[in-house]
């Protein structure tokens, strides 16, 4: 099998996270609920993950590290907590529906900032307009999930910055591959990502990081294991988002998979993955009648269509011979409007720190074989 579907879920992880996993079954139990040793045990593995993933993201207190079920969850629990009804909101023209839905949802006034694929300069452009259009919150798609296109998030950041406009961060195809420095970046308010994708963690996992200093509204209200005597919900970190009964054995995998990563490094992984883009680009562009969506601000996700089969065919072929991509929209129909494939689709390959050039090699092989078929 090669497994080139990285950007929905790392089917591939250390073996440190499956180990953590298992153990964690057979000996943590309900974390914040009782006195006994696997209630505590519980709470151990759920704080070293809290301190792995401050530590990742550069954050001070390991107390704002929120656990969420996904990216999903994060990103409308940082939605519902930080933008009003009716709100001017700055958008992408690269995000997911875990946020056009969200603000739909809410009867947000958006403004979609359309550019195009890989052009960085006109990003910053397009945020600066959105300022004058008065915008009043930004939620930025770092990485989009199906183009692999980077944001310039430190010069959007400083524009943000100097108008006091804050930003809620959609880092689920950046965490564990490009660097997130919360300290270095004045203008977040939240940073969303799931544990399964970039962070190596099981699925049923995320991370909300709660950046701002207001007291904010939860998504969710219910038992803390806090403050039990009270009916508000408590204003504490991070009892305040964290409502009924963690997944601690998860988390325990996600904090094994974060400590994989920092001791792999960043700088390494990224180069790593850019690598195996690099070659998977140049050889899809030796193959007739692809359009290949490449360019250079771009992390490890790549997509392409043909002009004579369906994305979902192309698919379908590869899945026959044990190669597992994704066809389609993606979840992100705004992307797609964006890059003017919403008509087709794309085939999305999305490659992690555990695939190889001779996978890349083999693809490409398999590829050509199921073009002709």
């Amino acid at each position: 099998m090669i497994y080139f579907d990285n950007a929905a879920t790392t089917l591939l992880k250390p073996d440190e996270v499956f180990r953590a996993v298992q153990g964690a079954m057979r000996t943590a139990a309900g974390f914040g609920r009782s006195g006994h040793r696997p209630a505590m045990h519980a709470g151990e593995l759920v704080y070293a993950c809290r301190e792995q993933a401050a530590a990742l993201f550069g954050m001070a207190e390991p107390e704002r590290v929120v656990f969420t079920l996904n990216a999903t969850h994060a990103l409308n629990t940082a939605i519902h907590a930080l933008v009003e009804p009716e709100t001017t909101v700055a958008v992408t023209g690269y995000e997911h529906n875990s946020v056009m839905r969200p603000l739909a949802a809410l009867g947000c006034k958006t403004i979609i900032m359309r550019v195009p694929l890989f052009d960085q300069d006109e990003a910053v452009k397009a945020a600066e307009q959105a300022i004058e259009s008065g915008a009043k919150i930004f939620i930025i798609n770092h990485v989009s999930n199906v183009f692999g296109f980077v944001q310039p998030l430190e010069r959007i950041d400083a524009l943000l910055r100097r108008a006091g406009i804050p930003m809620i961060l959609d880092a689920s195809q950046s965490a564990g591959i490009l660097p997130v420095e919360v300290n270095k970046l004045g203008s977040l308010a939240a940073v969303c990502c799931p544990g399964h994708k970039g962070l190596f963690g099981p699925q049923g996992t995320g991370i909300l990081l709660v950046l701002s200093d207001r007291i904010l509204e939860p998504l969710l209200y219910g038992g803390t294991g806090s403050q039990s005597e009270l009916l508000t919900q408590p204003e504490l970190l991070p009892d305040r988002f964290e409502s009924g009964t963690l997944n601690a054995h998860g988390i325990a995998g996600l904090g094994e998979g974060i400590q994989w990563i920092r001791g792999q490094g960043i700088q390494r992984i990224l180069h790593h993955e850019r690598n195996l883009i690099t070659i998977l680009t140049k050889g899809l562009r030796s193959l007739p009648g692809l359009e290949v969506f490449a360019g250079p601000a771009q992390s490890g996700v790549l997509s392409f269509r043909s002009g004579r089969l369906p994305c979902e065919e192309i698919a379908a072929r590869l899945s026959e011979r044990g190669v597992c991509v994704r066809d389609g929209l993606h979840c992100a129909p705004e992307a797609h409007r964006t890059a003017g494939t919403l008509e087709t689709g794309t085939v999305r390959l999305s490659v992690s720190a555990l695939n190889t050039e001779s996978e890349c090699a083999r693809f490409l092989g398999f590829l050509e074989d199921a073009l002709r078929q």
